[in-house]
């Protein structure tokens, strides 16, 4: 394959050409559509290899060789900022060649309870949910594991609580309670059963916020003291220990920032799913429960790199498999031609009879985008059971066959479950649209 070997061959002198540094990678087609994204430790060695005539990327991605044409590079601070990067970039592109990452899994976060008298410590992997409102929200982390562990040796130091007893200060029943091991063990100073004052409780916490925060110079260098002394004395084992929870707490510096919206599908979240579409169902006067809601967003800048987003909720939860972007290919800053295409593209088998729509549809905007999403449909032969629309700023509800918009109070609990679909889509279609154009730039 001569044209395939000369055509890797420029691909690999760009790829040794690329700064040696932490990064991830993003193989496309000839038509720019991205293949596969993958992290790498050193960005040259790791993309070049694919241009390699013994490269062997397995059954699997074997093929995908065929048919690379390029690629792009995104530089990162670190190793766990590339993995952090991949995870977001796949499970917002869904390249074809990717079968990892998109099971709807998401990296740990810290979560700390301040808000309670006597705050938790808790790791969770939805720091959204409702128990955690309030909470001070540190990650995400990459690794689970070295967060267990270092959790596990700091509340040795701090002594802090990581059940979900609810824990008040004013309840007198609480010093009749009988706390569990980790007190008798001394690592749990026992709020439950009224060992410690709210005032002395807090102090421990603000201490080990500080440390979390802080870059923990002075512990890392009491314990490496400490496993030197242990291997000098031969005591490999205890030397071994050391050194594991030495990697432990240095993995703490691994972590992405909650502001930089690494998952923001996991750290937003609707507190009461049920009562919102239970509501809903009643402003639209609908006869079956609502099940299935899907939301259809277009994003774009100036006319350039328009894209749609789909994002799915069944039963008022996120269903993160059955997100969608769509590359709008007909229209540039025209957002009905846009809408028309998205709901062309999602609809099409729908429309035919092949499967199921959702329960309800809503499209972001006004009239003006229901009546565009409402021209597709009309032209199918299966109709969808309910569709509307979204409009920001007055939050008014368009609904199909309705002259007026429906205008509800920002407490409504329906309102707030379609703000809180609308804004997701926002956020994917977003999402996407911001690394489509750092590709543009990069590549200008």
């Amino acid at each position: 394959m001569p044209d395939r070997d000369e055509k890797f061959k420029t691909l690999s002198e760009k790829a040794r050409a690329l700064p040696a540094v932490p990064g991830v990678y993003l193989m496309k087609d000839t038509e720019g559509r991205v293949l596969y994204v993958g992290k790498a430790a050193k960005l040259p060695d790791r993309v070049s290899s694919y241009f390699v005539p013994s490269a062997d990327l397995g059954p699997k991605k074997q093929k995908m060789l065929d048919l690379i044409d390029d690629f792009d590079t995104i530089e990162c601070e670190g190793e766990w900022e590339a993995l952090l990067t991949e995870n977001r970039l796949i499970k917002d592109i869904h390249p074809r060649f990717n079968t990892m990452l998109t099971d709807g899994k998401s990296f740990p976060y810290l979560v700390i309870t301040m808000r309670d008298d006597y705050p938790g410590v808790f790791v969770t992997r939805q720091p959204g949910d409702p128990q955690f409102k309030g909470a001070k929200v540190i990650g995400p982390f990459t690794s689970v594991y070295a967060l267990r562990e270092s959790i596990q040796l700091l509340q040795r130091v701090f002594r802090f609580r990581t059940c979900h007893l609810d824990i008040r200060e004013d309840d007198d029943k609480k010093r009749f309670f009988r706390p569990c091991l980790l007190y008798a063990i001394k690592q749990c100073t026992a709020p439950c059963a009224d060992k410690i004052s709210k005032e002395d409780y807090r102090e421990d916490i603000d201490r080990f916020v500080r440390f979390i925060e802080s870059k923990r110079s002075v512990m890392l260098r009491e314990m490496r003291q400490q496993m030197e002394e242990a291997s000098n004395s031969l005591e490999f084992e205890k030397a071994a220990v050391l050194r594991d929870q030495i990697k432990a707490i240095e993995k703490l510096d691994e972590r992405g920032k909650i502001s930089q919206q690494w998952q923001p599908e996991t750290e937003s979240f609707y507190e009461d799913p049920e009562k919102g579409l239970k509501s809903l169902q009643r402003t639209l006067e609908l006869e079956e429960p609502i099940r299935c809601i899907e939301c259809i967003d277009i994003a774009h800048l100036q006319g350039q790199e328009t894209v749609g987003s789909k994002v799915c909720f069944m039963d008022g939860r996120p269903l993160k498999n059955q997100y969608r972007r769509y590359k709008i290919e007909t229209a540039q800053n025209d957002d009905y031609m846009s809408i028309r295409e998205v709901v062309s593209r999602r609809y099409r088998e729908a429309g035919a009879g092949n499967e199921l729509y959702p329960d309800l549809i809503i499209i972001d905007g006004g009239l003006g985008q229901l009546h565009a999403a409402q021209e597709v449909f009309e032209m199918l032969d299966v109709k969808p059971p309910m569709v509307i629309a979204l409009a920001k700023k007055e939050e008014l509800i368009y609904v199909q066959a309705r002259s007026e918009p429906i205008r509800l109070g920002r407490e409504n609990a329906g309102l707030k479950m379609c703000q809180a679909i609308r804004d997701e889509a926002h956020r994917f279609a977003q999402h996407y649209h911001h690394i489509l154009r750092r590709k543009r730039v990069v590549g200008e």
